[in-house]
C-alpha cells in the first residue's frame, strides 16, 4: 500500500498533524463513495471517448472501481492516514489495484469539479428520498384526520379560543405545509441537476472531453457553463439546507401542537405506549419525546443553513477550502430531518383522540360569537355593525357569567333588536362547522372530500429513470 499523498510532488517532509486533522474530511465524506465511484466510472468513459484511455485501460479501471465499491458496501475498505477525503482514497486504492491505468483516471479532472459533481449527484438522490418520506408523513396525517372523524376542537388565534374547527381540518393544515416542503426539495434537486464535472480546478479542462455525453451518462439535465461558478458555488446545497430548514420548522410546529394536546391541560390526544416515554422518577409520566425532539432539532437544522451561508458569503471565486464546510452541514441536516420525519410519522400513527376532552374544550370561550355576527349579516345588518352588536352580547354574557351561546333568544333580543328565535339554529357547534363550506373551510363534507383526495394521491413521487454510465 502506498502512503504517498496524491498531491505531494513538490513538497518535502510531512504535513503537520494539526493541519492534517483539520484538513481531513474522509471520516464524514466517505458517505459519498457510491456517487464518487459512479462519477469516476463516467469520467473514465469520457476519457476513453476522448482518446486518452484505451478500451483495455477502461476495463481495468471499471473493474477496479467495482471492487472498491464492493469494499465500501461491505465495510471492508481500509483507509490510510494519507487519505484526506473519499476522492483521494478511491484513487489511491484504484492505483493499488490496477496500477498504471489508475494513474490516468484523474487526467483533466480536479478534486474541485469532482467534489462539486459528487455533491450534486448525492443531493439529487437525497431530495428524491426526502420527498418520498414527506409524502409518507402526509399520508399518515390524512389517515389520522380520517380517524378523527367529526371531532371538533377550538381553533386558536393568539393561543386563545376563536371558533370551532374539525380536528381533521387542523391536521390537514400540516399536509399543505408538507406539500410545499416537497416542492422545495424538488427545487433543490433541479438546482443540483447541473453537472460541474469537466470544469477542472477553476478554468476548465484542457482535454477534448464531451461534457454533454458525460452529463447524459450521469443523468444530468444540464452542463455547467462557467467553470469558475461550477467549482466555486454551492447554491444547490443552500437550496437543500433551506428546504430542510423549512421542513424542520413545520415539523417543530406539529410537534408543539402534539405536546400541547397531550398535556393534562388540553387532553385532546393520548400517546400510545409505542410512542410515549416515561420518567425515571415520576411514575405517572407519559412524555412526548418524539415531538419534543422534533421541536428541539429544528434549531440544529437552522444552524446548518447558517453555517454554510456564512462560509459562502465572503468567498472570492473560485474554489476555497472553506467549501469543505458544506458536507457536514448538509449531511447533518439530512440525517436530522430524516430522523424527525420518521419519528413524527410514528407519533401520528400512535395518537389516540379523546373525543370527550375535545368536546369539553368547546364549552366556554364564546366560540360562537362570530356566528352571531354572521347571523345578523344574513338579516341585512352591515358586518361592522353586526360585529359591534355581537360584542355587546359577549359583554352581557360575561356579566352574567355564562357563554354567549347560553344566553336565551329573549335576552339577546333585549340587546340586539334584529335577533329572533331562529338564532338558536345558528348557535351550535354543528351549525358553525357546516356553515364553513366554501373551498378550504372546515365544513365536514369539505374535509371528508379533502381526506379522500389526499388518500388517493400516491404515497411517494415516482422516481426518475436512472441512467448508468457507459463503460
Amino acid at each position: 500500500m502506498s502512503s504517498k499523498r496524491l498531491w505531494g510532488g513538490r513538497f518535502k517532509g510531512s504535513l503537520d498533524p494539526r493541519i492534517d486533522r483539520l484538513n481531513r474530511s474522509f471520516d464524514f465524506d466517505r458517505r459519498l463513495f457510491f456517487v464518487d465511484i459512479g462519477g469516476s466510472h463516467a469520467w473514465a468513459a469520457a476519457l476513453q471517448r476522448a482518446g486518452l484511455l484505451t478500451k483495455k485501460e477502461l476495463r481495468a479501471i471499471a473493474g477496479g472501481l467495482g471492487r472498491i465499491m464492493g469494499e465500501f458496501s461491505q465495510d471492508t475498505f481500509k483507509p490510510l492516514p494519507t487519505d484526506e477525503d473519499i476522492h483521494t482514497a478511491v484513487e489511491r486504492r484504484l492505483i493499488e489495484l490496477v496500477g498504471e491505468p489508475g494513474k490516468k483516471l484523474h487526467t483533466g479532472r480536479s478534486r474541485n469539479d469532482q467534489v462539486a459533481t459528487d455533491l450534486h449527484l448525492w443531493l439529487r438522490l437525497r431530495c428524491e428520498q426526502l420527498r418520498r418520506d414527506i409524502a409518507v408523513l402526509a399520508l399518515t396525517l390524512a389517515g389520522a384526520a380520517e380517524r378523527a372523524g367529526e371531532i371538533a376542537i377550538p381553533a386558536y388565534t393568539h393561543l386563545q379560543r376563536a371558533q370551532p374547527v374539525l380536528l381533521a381540518h387542523h391536521l390537514l393544515a400540516y399536509v399543505e405545509m408538507l406539500d410545499r416542503d416537497g416542492t422545495r426539495f424538488l427545487v433543490a434537486a433541479r438546482a443540483a441537476d447541473e453537472m460541474p464535472l469537466g470544469c477542472g480546478a477553476a478554468v476548465g479542462t484542457g482535454f477534448p472531453i464531451d461534457r454533454k455525453a458525460l452529463a447524459k451518462d450521469l443523468g444530468f439535465k444540464r452542463v455547467a457553463r462557467n467553470s469558475l461558478d461550477a467549482v466555486g458555488s454551492r447554491d444547490a446545497a443552500l437550496d437543500f439546507l433551506h428546504a430542510c430548514n423549512v421542513l424542520a420548522i413545520h415539523l417543530s410546529r406539529l410537534g408543539e401542537e402534539i405536546i400541547l394536546w397531550a398535556s393534562a391541560e388540553f387532553g385532546f390526544v393520548r400517546l400510545s405506549d409505542t410512542i410515549a416515554t416515561g420518567s425515571s422518577l415520576l411514575p405517572q409520566k407519559r412524555n412526548p419525546d418524539g415531538a419534543e425532539l422534533a421541536r428541539g432539532k429544528a434549531g440544529r437544522v437552522l444552524g446548518n443553513l447558517v453555517t454554510l451561508a456564512t462560509a459562502l458569503k465572503g468567498l472570492p471565486l473560485a474554489y476555497n477550502k472553506d467549501l469543505q464546510e458544506d458536507k457536514e452541514a448538509v449531511f447533518d441536516a439530512d440525517d436530522t430531518v430524516t430522523g424527525i420525519l420518521a419519528a413524527m410519522t410514528a407519533t401520528l400513527e400512535g395518537l389516540e383522540f379523546d373525543e370527550k376532552r375535545c368536546a369539553a374544550a368547546l364549552k366556554g370561550g364564546h366560540l360562537l360569537a362570530t356566528e352571531i355576527a354572521d347571523y345578523l349579516v344574513r338579516k341585512g345588518v352591515p358586518f361592522r355593525t353586526a360585529h359591534e352588536k355581537a360584542g355587546t352580547l359577549v359583554a352581557r354574557a360575561e356579566k352574567e357569567g355564562v357563554d354567549v351561546a347560553e344566553l336565551s333568544p329573549a335576552v339577546m333580543a333585549e340587546e340586539v333588536e334584529e335577533i329572533g328565535p331562529d338564532i338558536t339554529r345558528a348557535l351550535s357547534i354543528k351549525a358553525a362547522l357546516k356553515a364553513k363550506r366554501a373551498l378550504g373551510g372546515t365544513a365536514p363534507n369539505r374535509v371528508r372530500a379533502e381526506i379522500r383526495r389526499r388518500q388517493s394521491k400516491p404515497a411517494a413521487p415516482t422516481p426518475p429513470r436512472k441512467r448508468r454510465p457507459k463503460s
